[in-house]
């Protein structure tokens, strides 16, 4: 059994900008990801923009931090930089911010019309996941297998995985889960 102080934990913190704010906002938000990408224990961050996503809402921002571990995913929820950012970008947002902590895959399988849902059972992510990780890959070996021969095997590996993450994270995943939503979310019971 993996000690849970040494897993990698990922957040997704989406918060609504006020209109006509969106600009400012998102220059903030630049030096957010960079601070929080520089920050000890950050495996990395980014902004997802309205319209990068499948269920547009109008100017909602999501930032997906991952973090080495909770201790330094803590660490950085109560640094200077942080409380810092939030004090200047208090003016352009409106409401309060939607927090979740994803781990492993479940990130795949969130909705993002309702943030405090309970993620699904593991077994069911991992099915879901492998439902859209095969044909991802055997399509991608049908239509890249004749480009990809001549290369050496570490190349081929890591194009194939790139875009397998690529299609995975904002087509294959997003339309399986909401295919697959009544199964996935049984009971429609948010999470306390």
């Amino acid at each position: 059994m993996s000690n849970s102080k040494n897993r990698a934990v990922m957040m997704l913190v989406s918060r609504r900008v006020k209109p006509g704010y969106e600009a400012e906002f998102e220059r903030l938000m630049e030096q957010f990801i960079d601070a929080a990408a520089n920050f000890p224990g950050c495996l990395g961050a980014q902004l997802v923009h309205p319209g990068d996503e499948v269920d547009v809402e109008d100017s909602l921002y999501h930032a997906v931090l991952a973090f080495e571990n909770p201790d330094s995913l803590r660490a950085w929820q109560n640094s200077s930089e942080r409380l810092q950012w939030l004090t200047e970008a208090s003016a352009y947002i409106e409401g309060q911010a939607m927090v979740r902590e994803v781990s492993g895959l479940a990130h795949w399988f969130q909705t993002s019309t309702n943030p405090t849902q309970a993620p699904p059972p593991r077994w069911k992510v991992a099915v879901v996941t492998w439902l859209g990780i095969f044909p991802t890959v055997y399509l991608l070996f049908l239509l890249l297998s004749d480009v990809l021969a001549p290369w050496p095997l570490l190349p081929r590996i890591m194009v194939i995985t790139v875009l397998v993450v690529t299609l995975m994270t904002w087509l294959v995943a997003p339309q399986l889960t909401r295919l697959l939503k009544p199964w996935l979310y049984p009971s429609s019971t948010p999470r306390p």
